[in-house]
């Protein structure tokens, strides 16, 4: 009869667990030494009992197998490292040259360009689009043009309050002028054509911001001025 097999689990009598640690133990450093003689491998084996005690092999030195395990467990990990690494990337890639060709396939189709793959749905939804996205330029340039003729209309106010104060000035200079002049010549025969020149000269301020204000300045009349010279120079005279 064969032997029955043998249930891998804890064995709850210590006598028995510890029978059966030393047999295993024995055969396992058995094995491993004949492994490192028949095939001329480097071994290495660590046993701690439950009791703490330690059994070790080594086919050389148990420090240079365990160096060598240490840097080939290093090399191990930097090499799948770097080809996750490598495979990300990789991966990545293939995902951003889809989305790119589906971008140019996308904006071929908006330019009008091969359709003939397009579905009656797929035309309608592109349709659509072309139409949104119309809609939303035309929104845009309205927006802009707004706000151009906004920003011109508030110049335009600007200068015309400006134009407003200018003529302002310019009367109250040309009354100040009229004032100083009734002074020096006398007021007898040059009041009359001095208001017709001041009527003539003066500025219209309209209160209409959008209607034009213009200026109209005329020369002034040499015999109104010789008038008063010549009766200066009889009365010398006399």
């Amino acid at each position: 009869m064969g032997r029955g097999k043998i249930v891998i689990r804890r064995i709850d009598n210590s006598t028995s667990r510890q029978v059966t640690f030393s047999k295993r133990r024995n055969g396992l450093l058995k094995k491993a030494k004949e492994l490192a003689i028949l095939c001329d491998a480097e071994v290495g084996v660590i046993i701690f009992s439950s009791t703490a005690k330690l059994y070790d092999f080594s086919s050389t030195s148990m420090k240079s197998v365990i160096e060598r395990y240490k840097k080939a467990t290093e090399e191990q990990q930097q090499l799948s490292s770097s080809t996750s690494e490598v495979k990300f990337w990789q991966r990545e890639a293939a995902v951003l040259s889809q989305q790119l060709q589906n971008l140019q396939e996308n904006q071929r189709q908006l330019m009008g360009q091969d359709l003939s793959k397009l579905s009656i749905k797929d035309l309608q939804n592109l349709e659509n689009q072309l139409e949104t996205s119309l809609r939303g330029v035309r929104m845009r340039k309205d927006q802009v043009l707004i706000s151009e003729i906004e920003e011109l209309s508030q110049k335009r106010n600007l200068i015309h309050q400006e134009n407003v104060e200018l003529c302002k000035k310019l009367n109250l200079i040309q009354q100040e002028n009229m004032a100083l002049y009734n002074k020096v010549y006398g007021t007898k025969d040059v009041t009359g054509t001095n208001s017709n020149a001041l009527r003539t000269n003066s500025l219209s301020i309209r209160d209409d911001p959008h209607e034009p204000v213009c200026l109209q300045l005329c020369q002034p009349q040499q015999q109104n001025l010789e008038t008063p010279i010549t009766s200066l120079g009889r009365l010398e005279m006399q």
